[in-house]
């Protein structure tokens, strides 16, 4: 490999100063770090590139080779990647093909081993990882971490194997990420004596200074829907060494336009000091993952950034391992192989449906359970409403905005769960998708039985897919990859994605990121109210309506 030298404004994350000067970049390492005399006002600056310190690359709907294409325009050379949805749909041939498509590339994926498949015993997943199962993944060294453990409970009530999960990441020095949402006190204080340490998932300030005081890493989530930036930013200025920045799910349409550069920009523009800005985004996840990124110091390798300034993080170039690898906003060479990969890795095995089989008959209550999702958030709100009954069956009430809701075993034929949701805003038509956190069996929502019916079918015969129908339109994104990622150049997918989330929001929806709102629909693990294909789910007491 050829050496060459960049000059720029360096910025010294480890010794919080800017200068000028030139990095030296011989095999892939940065051979030396110069100082050069005499400031130069209008020149980029080079600094660490980011790293989303927890993502779903599941979520974005590419694979880990297209996800890199979009993410390394925005400066971001690496993830911590919990590789969970595929691996409760396909089990451990689905973190394989994971692990081994991002080898494809040269950008630097660090899965997990995921310890929660599948995340519950309330839902139906496609696969099961035992403790064994998680021991033989932590064995290998491109699994750096036991990934979230979302069975708070069975972490606050011993159960053995969820110990042994934690037990085994423990003994091989690799950190355990948690999950924890709402979680205080004594509680949380017990799971953090577990040996789990990280959280996600905090919903205010409150909440995070306390899990921060008691040891904690807190990472401060920006995803398409999940956000909790606002809530926690303000503490990054009196914790830099204890928060990092992450998107957990992110859409095709956001990866497109940014990235963990955003947060940065944002951080930077309310206040917050920049040094402290990028320890979160460049450094910590480095130092407590063990990750084999550089951090822009001598000997290490040459995985760094040239950003036009330190306010909007507008990035010019990306390098990985010395090799330039995105400038301007495109991808430099044919570095992403475009091969079709994962096709085959899937599991769906139910029969198209009928219209009868979404009746839902009214047996005479005054209320019903409604789950009243709430716009950029994974939690809901458990309220109660008055059924609107038609021909003696419970159906979408469209005045008051509370639609039918349907999951679906994708993985064999049983009988539909139904419920009511309040807020997607549907006036005409039905959304449905293949990609349902965590088990990822078919979700729907629509305004009749229908078009409900309509939507699941496209699902179905595509072997999984995002759909939205209606209108006499019918609009379909193929996920062949396990139902949950498309195979296709990363920007295709992405204009796909955005036309048919434009087409929901012309059907009636009001949220910001209907697909993915629907998809937190049936995620058990977060309060208060969901949906699992065998019923409606009170997340708080952790049992069945």
């Amino acid at each position: 490999m050829s050496s060459f030298k960049v000059e720029g404004n360096i910025v010294d994350i480890k010794l919080r100063n800017i200068y000028f000067g030139g990095i030296e970049v011989e095999d892939g390492k940065i051979k030396a770090i110069s100082k050069i005399s005499g400031a130069k006002i209008d020149t980029p600056f080079i600094l660490p590139g980011f790293i989303d310190s927890h993502v779903h690359i599941e979520s974005s709907m590419l694979i880990p080779s297209e996800f890199a294409r979009l993410a390394v325009v925005h400066g971001t050379v690496s993830t911590v990647s919990d590789p969970h949805e595929i691996a409760n749909v396909c089990g451990m041939e689905g973190v394989e093909f994971m692990i081994e498509n991002g080898e494809t590339v040269p950008f630097k994926f660090n899965f997990g081993a995921p310890s929660c498949v599948p995340a519950t015993i309330f839902e139906t997943a496609g696969a099961e990882l035992n403790h064994d199962d998680v021991k033989l993944l932590l064995q290998r060294p491109e699994i750096k971490y036991l990934s979230e453990m979302m069975n708070f409970p069975g972490v606050l009530y011993k159960d053995e194997e969820v110990l042994k999960k934690i037990a085994a990441a423990h003994a091989l020095g690799k950190p355990v990420d948690g999950h924890a949402p709402g979680l205080r006190g004594d509680a949380v204080q017990q799971y953090i004596d577990a040996g789990i340490s990280t959280d996600h998932e905090c919903f205010t300030a409150e909440e995070a200074l306390d899990k921060l005081q008691r040891g904690m890493k807190i990472l401060i989530r920006e995803g398409s829907a999940a956000k909790n930036f606002e809530a926690l930013i303000d503490l990054l200025n009196d914790w830099p060494e204890k928060i990092m920045f992450c998107s957990d799910d992110k859409h095709p349409d956001s990866l497109v336009e940014n990235h963990i550069n955003k947060l940065c920009a944002r951080a930077v523009a309310k206040g917050i000091n920049i040094f402290n800005v990028l320890q979160a985004a460049c450094i910590n996840p480095v130092k407590h993952y063990k990750l084999d990124v550089g951090v822009l110091q001598i000997g290490d390798a040459a995985d760094f950034i040239v950003v036009q300034d330190l306010q909007d993080f507008n990035v010019l170039q990306t390098y990985i391992e010395g090799v330039l690898l995105a400038e301007n906003g495109n991808v430099v060479g044919d570095w992403v192989k475009h091969t079709n990969d994962g096709a085959s890795v899937n599991q769906f095995d139910c029969s198209v449906k009928d219209v009868k089989d979404f009746i839902y008959p009214y047996t005479g209550q005054d209320t019903i359970p409604v789950i009243e999702a709430l716009d950029g958030q994974l939690i809901t709100n458990r309220i109660s409403a008055k059924p609107f009954v038609l021909d003696g069956n419970m159906v979408s009430d469209l005045k008051n905005d509370i639609l039918k809701m349907v999951v679906l075993n994708r993985y064999h034929d049983a009988p539909i769960a139904i419920s009511f949701v309040k807020n997607f805003g549907l006036k005409q038509g039905a959304i449905a998708s293949s990609v349902a956190h965590d088990s990822h069996n078919i979700i729907a929502v629509g305004v009749d039985d229908e078009t409900i019916c309509d939507a699941v079918n496209l699902v179905i015969k595509a072997t999984g897919g995002v759909v939205a129908v209606g209108n006499g339109r019918e609009e379909v994104l193929a996920l062949p990859v396990a139902g949950l990622m498309s195979n296709q150049n990363g920007y295709k997918v992405a204009e796909s994605y955005t036309l048919i989330d434009k087409f929901a929001k012309e059907l009636g929806s009001t949220l910001v990121a209907p697909f993915m709102t629907l998809s937190f629909m049936a995620l058990l693990v977060i309060p208060r109210l969901k949906l699992s294909d065998k019923g409606l789910f009170d997340g708080d007491k952790f049992e069945f309506v």
